[in-house]
């Protein structure tokens, strides 16, 4: 079956960039001054002892003043920009973790709408290795491993880290422009590129055990208002082949995805940086794809790697199609409950969150 005819251009915004390029430049990280890290401290220190249930608690309850205009400019960066932005300066290491991550937070609720990571209703939930697996083994879970991980995108509109501590080796976060890749297809291959819009089965089982389907559909590519959008994870999309009631993929959908893969690991393609305690990163899953090397942890648990990991919907000035990524699967804070079971627990309390879950 042919591809039908799309007319399609190549992005020329900020957000195609190329790794080398952009890593000889510093703009995308943003030093947080002594006022600022003053104000976040005083207010972090106010949440821990105030103790607020984190499906509640309200932007408007810890406002910033001089955070103000570095926020809205985090905003643009993310929704217009080059798609993220890295955030350093924190002394976490003279804080609790109880105190990172209410700072973590209060400035995720000005960033945008927390969102549900998984069926627990985790709101902020924890990147920190439980399990010796490697991602070949269906049941790892790529939050709790120390393999590397391949480029994908996650379920919500925005994606944010913090960094706790850094492992002993290895761990460097890594991000590739979903607009470059495009180009970059749409240059190479302008028949397969149309291919991109349609819609792909991605396998939801494999991202989290107890979704409650085996799939979800969404197309890689979406053009709307002018912006070009992404949501890939082609490991997901094969893997999903395996449910019999998906439909086989076509002999180009294959052949466009493996192009896709390969661009995406062309060297000069991805920027990578090692995350410092108290880093956060600022990441549209629309702009970019993200992944993870293989790393190394200390063999105390105490010292052992750990990030924050928020899902954040926004409310900014990035138009996406209804029923994009999956975004519209995904369960924001006005939908969870206490518990849905006496065994899911869910962990609302920063003073309870900052122990990561230990699970395999």
């Amino acid at each position: 079956m042919n591809a039908p005819v799309v007319e399609l251009e190549p992005v020329t915004t900020d957000a195609a960039w190329r790794g080398d390029e952009l890593s000889r430049r510093a703009e995308w990280i943003h030093h947080l001054d002594p006022v600022q890290i003053a104000e976040l401290e005083s207010l972090g220190a106010r949440f821990v002892a105030e103790d607020p249930d984190l499906r509640f608690v309200q932007a408007s309850d810890y406002p910033l003043h001089a955070c103000t205009e570095a926020v809205k400019a985090w905003g643009r960066d993310v929704d217009r920009g080059r798609g993220f932005v890295l955030v350093r300066g924190l002394r976490t290491e003279l804080y609790s973790d109880a105190l990172s991550s209410a700072i973590y937070y209060i400035l995720g609720l000005h960033m945008g709408e927390p969102m549900g990571q998984n069926r627990m209703g985790d709101l902020l939930d924890h990147v920190y290795a439980t399990s010796d697996k490697t991602m070949d083994d269906p049941t790892a879970l790529s939050a709790k491993i120390r393999d590397k991980l391949p480029f994908h995108s996650d379920s919500s509109d925005v994606v944010a880290l913090m960094c706790l501590r850094g492992g002993k080796a290895g761990g460097a976060s890594c991000l590739v422009s979903g607009a470059q890749i495009y180009n970059e297809i749409l240059a190479r291959r302008p028949d397969l590129a149309p291919l991109l819009l349609e819609p792909f089965h991605f396998d939801w089982k494999r991202q989290d055990h107890n979704a409650p389907a085996n799939t979800y559909a969404s197309p890689i590519i979406s053009i709307t208002g002018g912006v070009l959008s992404m949501y890939a994870g082609s490991l997901y999309i094969f893997t999903a082949q395996e449910y019999p009631e998906v439909p086989r993929l076509t002999p180009q959908q294959i052949e466009v995805l493996n192009l896709f893969e390969e661009i995406t690991y062309e060297p000069g393609m991805a920027i990578e940086m090692d995350f410092r305690p108290g880093d956060i990163q600022w990441l549209s899953n629309y702009a970019a794809l993200h992944s993870r090397t293989e790393f190394v942890d200390f063999p105390e648990p105490q010292r052992r790697r750990h990030l924050l990991r928020l899902w954040l919907k926004r409310n900014g000035d990035r138009p996406v199609a209804d029923g994009f990524g999956k975004n519209a699967v995904v369960q924001d804070r006005a939908t969870l409950s206490e518990a849905t079971h006496p065994d899911e627990r869910v962990n609302f309390k920063v003073r309870i969150a900052a122990v990561p879950r230990m699970i395999s």
